[in-house]
Order: structure tokens, then C-alpha cells, then sequence
């Protein structure tokens, strides 16, 4: 007897909502040994429980083997930075590809963006006296190397050429100083991977004008964030970004873009990124196959122009999510 797999399924606020039913649709085509449990966390949780992360729902993430995650609004720093902290989802990963039949600055991009995720600015030390505001940037040696180490095993992985590590030790000499140092000497135990490295705000400028001298990016956690918005919208848009919060025993997958109040409950949201993200979590839990054939259902039917209203087509969130569906029989009767 095949033990189910447990995914945590958190929906969310706005668009978060309509892009996981949508994500759910394909998933549950596939007819996997998972067991869906839904739980709740966000804006409309925190109104209704007074929490938007609810115990119950962060011990259920702890509990299972992948988080499946929609978006939440203003409560995002309450909820998807404290899970990625507390599950200890050290790397995030955020590919931005080109896809066939999307108007976009390029074609032909395929970069994938390699971000420590649990230390930096982002640990939320601030303080505030007298006019004066500071905030406490965290970088160590341990969490250096583990996020570089992970990023080389990726780019041998996948088959990737290079490694390009994104800092300014030019100025944050201690900080960015160790995490460019560290970077450089994991470097060396991967002799068949290609590495350098450039200051973040020329890297902003040479991914405008020349995305194609990337393969796998690596930095660290604002500086991430940052660059991979950047990167979406190279190749169409934060609705075509997925990423995955990988750790040593938790993993949490989650598009990119966020609830998106101005459209949320008009059914248009782009369920891409969503359907992507669940890929993600497929491949982490092994399904690779089925992964694969998800991806080029969409593409299929991203190339076909039968698409949500930002990518130009004029179908509803779930038409589309449809569309994929029916691409994945036509394969299977194939």
C-alpha cells in the first residue's frame, strides 16, 4: 500500500483563492497518492481569528511533506516570511523562462534565481529611537555556504554551465564581504561548473540588456527578491514566476505575485505561476514525469493564445486551467 503524501493547501487572499482552485484542477487530473488538507492564513484570517497564521496551521505545514500556497496581502511578512523561517526553507528558487507565444522584452531566457532565505534584513531586526531608524543585516558563514553549496548541486543537476553570485562587497564589505568569500570558496569543489560574480546593481543593468549571460544567479535574500521580479518581467510578468522554499525536511511552493486586490473575484487571474508552482512540488516529491507533462500542457495552451486577459487571451482563470486539463487527456489518449 502506497503511504499518501501530505500537502498543506493554504489558498489565501485574493487571487491566492482563484489560481490554487485552478492549480488544484490539474492536480487532482493527475490522480496522485496525495492527501489534500486546506488550511487557512492571511488577511481574511487574521479578521476572522484575530491571527493570520493560526498554530493549527503552521503545526499542519510542519506536519506534512510539501505547502502548497496561494498569496496573502498586507499580513505577507506575518505569514509566508515567518513560514519560510519556521519550516527553515533555507533556499528559494525562482526560475524565469520564456514561453512561447507571450509577448515579452526577450525570448529564449532561462534563468534560474538562487536565494538564501532566512537570513539578511529580512530577519526583521528594526529598531527605531529619537528620529533615528536601523535595522540589523544578518549574514553567516553557515547560511552562506549552504545556499551556494545547494545552488552548484542545482546547476549539476539540472545540467546549468554557471554559477553568477550577486553581492556589493564593495561597500557592505563585512556582510556582503562574507557571503562573496564563502561563495567563492564552495566555488572550487565544483570545477565542471562555471563561476563569477557581479555587483547587484550592474547585474540589474546586464540582465536588461543581456539576460542570456545567466544561467543560475545566486544572492542573498533582499537582493533575491528584488532580482527575480526583475527577471519575470524579462519574460512576461509576475504570472509566469513560480518558486519552491526548499529546506533540509519541510518545502513550501508559492507563486510569486501576490493577492492582487484590484482583480481579485473577477475570475482572470493568471493561474500560470500557480500551475508552475505545483510542478515544483511534483519534482521535489518525485513526480518529475508528471511535472514534465503538466509544463507542456501549459505551454501548449500558452502558445495557443488560450490564455487569462494579461497574456492577452480572454479566458477566465479556471477556462484556462481547463484548457490544460484537456491538453493533459489528449496526451494521455496519445
Amino acid at each position: 500500500m502506497i503511504m499518501k503524501k501530505k500537502i498543506v493547501v493554504i489558498p489565501g487572499d485574493g487571487i491566492g483563492k482563484e489560481v490554487m482552485e485552478a492549480a488544484m484542477l490539474v492536480l487532482r487530473e493527475l490522480d496522485l497518492p496525495f492527501e489534500y488538507i486546506y488550511m487557512e492564513a492571511g488577511d481574511e484570517c487574521a479578521e476572522k481569528y484575530g491571527t493570520p497564521l493560526p498554530e493549527e496551521t503552521l503545526q499542519a505545514c510542519k506536519e506534512s511533506d510539501a505547502v502548497l500556497f496561494g498569496a496573502v496581502g498586507e499580513t505577507a511578512a506575518d505569514v509566508i516570511v515567518k513560514l519560510r523561517f519556521e519550516l527553515e526553507t533555507f533556499a528559494n528558487i525562482r526560475p524565469a523562462k520564456s514561453f512561447r507565444g507571450v509577448k515579452a522584452l526577450y525570448d529564449n531566457v532561462d534563468i534560474v534565481i538562487v536565494r538564501e532565505n532566512t537570513e539578511c534584513l529580512y530577519k526583521g531586526f528594526e529598531f527605531e529611537f529619537d528620529g533615528v531608524a536601523e535595522t540589523v543585516r544578518i549574514i553567516t558563514k553557515k547560511g552562506s555556504e549552504r545556499i551556494a553549496r545547494f545552488a552548484f548541486e542545482l546547476a549539476r543537476k539540472e545540467g546549468r554551465k554557471k554559477v553568477t553570485v550577486l553581492h556589493k562587497a564593495n561597500v557592505m564589505k563585512k556582510t556582503c564581504g562574507l557571503f562573496r568569500n564563502v561563495c567563492r570558496e564552495v566555488a572550487k569543489d565544483y570545477p565542471d561548473i562555471e563561476y563569477n560574480e557581479y555587483y547587484i546593481d550592474a547585474a540589474c543593468m546586464y540582465l536588461v540588456m543581456d539576460p542570456w549571460r545567466f544561467d543560475v544567479i545566486l544572492t542573498t535574500n533582499m537582493f533575491g527578491d528584488i532580482v527575480s521580479d526583475l527577471a519575470a518581467g524579462l519574460v512576461g510578468g509576475l504570472g509566469l514566476a513560480p518558486s519552491a522554499n526548499i529546506g533540509e525536511k519541510h518545502a513550501l511552493f508559492e507563486p510569486v505575485h501576490g493577492s492582487a486586490p484590484d482583480i481579485a473575484g473577477k475570475g482572470i487571474a493568471n493561474p500560470t505561476a500557480m500551475v508552475l508552482s505545483a510542478c515544483m512540488m511534483l519534482k521535489h516529491l518525485g513526480y518529475v514525469e508528471e511535472a514534465i507533462k503538466v509544463e507542456r500542457a501549459l505551454e501548449e495552451v500558452i502558445a495557443e493564445g488560450k490564455t487569462t486577459p494579461d497574456l492577452g487571451g480572454n479566458l477566465k482563470t479556471m477556462e484556462m486551467a481547463e484548457e490544460v486539463v484537456r491538453k493533459l487527456r489528449e496526451g494521455l489518449r496519445a
